[in-house]
């Protein structure tokens, strides 16, 4: 491992003893020639065999991973710790449950020695189905799966073009981290806590700073869908969970009415969810349960939402 490498990957992990080991052998096992990177595993206090597979693989392969234990626990903490540590001039993210393309690493140097003026660039999170998907999972029902793919050709993503991008498989620049900051804790996921919002924010400040990103779908990791994800309930835990995190979030689109608030919530979200009540009665109804699951998850959403604000009001 190179005192001075290219790229920093930064790998946080909590309680992934099962597969850790295939994370860690996808980032080891690379086209690029080794000292051009380093991977970073953070441990966020793992309580299960992790630390071990670890040690283990450290064994095996002397040199090549460089072992952290952060702990203060929550993913954002985990990244931070990792950030603060990388020796590379660009830091890759990437997730304990997603196995990265071969070229991944090679794809990454590439891409910004080709780009100088780049500074934050990501790519598509694909799934590996462990089980048969439903049929009422289509893509619109990816983001509790942290799957990410906007196309087959590379997009720029700004201020006016705000789609985010995510940490399974992102990568920028350590200037760039320095001067935007790193993720932050009050929106970070804890432990086994879904929904969380630590990506989402970390880009709207990007994008509040004038900075850009670049999406290329070239650039390819993927990520394990056990079968307890491929539920409803998963599904409608996520969504209340991620109400809660956007209603700290305070995130203008939300925020932003010309009526007023009730219990601290925009009125036009109350309109919305009225709307997704009804439509959710009617194609029930008719029988679309597929679209009725949709305005469903959207009313779990906003009870979500309706619940932390009302929890904020209570103990203000």
């Amino acid at each position: 491992m190179s005192a001075h490498p290219d790229v920093s990957v930064v790998l946080p992990t909590y309680n992934r003893a099962g597969e850790i080991a295939g994370a860690i052998l996808s980032a080891l096992n690379q086209s690029a020639p080794p000292d051009t990177y380093e991977l970073i595993v953070v441990n966020n206090n793992s309580t299960d065999e992790t630390a071990d597979v670890v040690a283990q693989l450290s064994r095996e392969h002397p040199g090549r991973i460089r072992e952290l234990l952060e702990p203060r626990q929550g993913v954002a903490y985990a990244r931070n710790a990792g950030i603060h540590a990388a020796r590379g001039q660009i830091v890759a993210f990437f997730d304990d449950d997603v196995r990265l393309a071969h070229n991944w690493i090679e794809t990454i140097r590439q891409t910004y020695n080709d780009r100088p003026d780049l500074v934050c660039l990501g790519g598509r999170v694909l799934p590996d189905w462990l089980s048969p998907p439903p049929d009422w999972l289509t893509r619109t029902h990816w983001a509790p799966l942290a799957l990410q793919d906007l196309g087959d050709e590379p997009m720029t993503l700004s201020l006016d073009n705000p789609r985010g991008l995510i940490s399974a498989n992102l990568t920028c620049r350590k200037e760039l981290l320095e001067r935007v900051g790193g993720f932050s804790p009050q929106f970070q996921r804890v432990k086994d806590s879904i929904g969380s919002l630590e990506d989402d924010e970390w880009m709207r400040r990007l994008w509040k700073r004038g900075e850009s990103a670049l999406y290329i779908p070239e650039l390819v990791a993927h990520a394990a869908v056990p079968a307890t994800r491929l539920t409803r309930k998963y599904h409608r835990r996520w969504h209340s969970g991620h109400g809660r995190f956007y209603a700290l979030l305070r995130a203008d689109e939300m925020e932003q009415t010309s009526v007023g608030a009730l219990f601290g919530v925009p009125a036009h979200m109350y309109r919305s969810a009225i709307g997704d009540l009804l439509s959710w009665i009617a194609a029930a109804g008719r029988g679309r349960l597929e679209q009725a699951f949709t305005h469903e998850v959207k009313l779990r959403f906003f009870r979500g939402f309706f619940s932390q604000r009302v929890s904020e009001r209570r103990y203000s």
